[in-house]
């Protein structure tokens, strides 16, 4: 017997999809900490080591909500409208696709405050507020937007290894236990994928760290910019070794983050489509 999952509609997905992101970027923000500071130019004991652990949060969490929101809205958007166009055969291309459009929609909300909040994690500076202003100040608007290719190049490998996994352990353990996946399970699903994508895509996250890092003023050697050729340098400079600073806790932050983050997401978004909660 196969079961036909419902689609949510916009807003049940806006609120579900901000509701796990709060919850994994306030319950995990420490390991992500360590994780920048691990990659930081200077290291993890001049960027801070484990003194000031939830520098930057205040940025995280107003990043969160509206970021998952933004990706899931257009996730189950894109997925639902390719998967009645595309052969069943085909449906890891339609959630790699749906997961990258996704990705590409929620960095334009998430890389300001992912800025904001690596320059307080590595005590660039001492506030939010002067955070902001330093780098409108240095770099203007654009200097928000510091990474933004970056991230999304880093995003799109992830979500194109971790969401086809995510979707195919679903429907393999649904079909296995003849009834609907429940929220914890899509949550051990979620762990088991995200975990093994956070880990091969580590290079990525530490190119991106540091370009975020950079800004104008900066000494030469400190600063980055460039995928391939941040890539390049740091492997020169540093070793091999260097482009997986942090892959430990990037791991273990994203194993248990998927958990979190997918788990609660299916949770909420069954709830209100159970009950229909702003249903349309």
């Amino acid at each position: 017997m196969t079961h036909e999952p419902r689609t949510p509609n916009n807003l049940q997905c806006l609120i579900a999809g901000g509701l796990a992101g709060m919850a994994v970027d306030t319950a995990l923000f420490p390991l992500d900490t360590i994780k920048t500071r691990l990659q930081a130019k200077g290291g993890f004991l001049a960027s801070g080591g484990f003194r000031g652990i939830y520098a930057g949060l205040s940025s995280a969490v107003i990043g969160s909500s509206p970021g998952a929101a933004m990706f899931f809205l257009t996730y189950e958007k894109v997925k639902a409208t390719a998967e009645r166009r595309v052969a069943k055969e085909y449906q890891p291309a339609v959630h790699m696709l749906a997961a990258s459009v996704g990705e590409i929609a929620a960095c334009m909300v998430r890389v300001p405050t992912e800025v904001i909040k690596q320059r307080l994690q590595t005590k660039h500076h001492p506030s939010l507020g002067k955070a902001v202003r330093g780098t409108y100040q240095a770099e203007g608007i654009l200097g928000f937007y510091r990474g933004y290719l970056t991230t999304v190049v880093r995003e799109i490998p992830f979500t194109c290894i971790q969401f086809p996994i995510y979707e195919y352990m679903k429907v393999w353990y649904a079909r296995r236990q003849g009834r609907p996946i429940q929220a914890w399970e899509a949550a051990v699903c979620g762990s088991i994928a995200g975990g093994f994508a956070a880990a091969v895509t580590t290079p990525l996250d530490v190119v991106k760290t540091r370009v975020m890092l950079s800004m104008k003023g900066m000494e030469a050697h400190m600063q980055y910019s460039g995928i391939g050729n941040t890539l390049v340098r740091i492997a020169r400079e540093e070793g091999f070794k260097a482009l997986f600073s942090g892959v430990v806790p990037r791991t273990i932050w994203i194993s248990i983050g998927g958990f979190v983050f997918l788990g609660s997401y299916e949770k909420v978004k069954a709830v209100m489509m159970e009950h229909d909660i702003l249903s349309s």
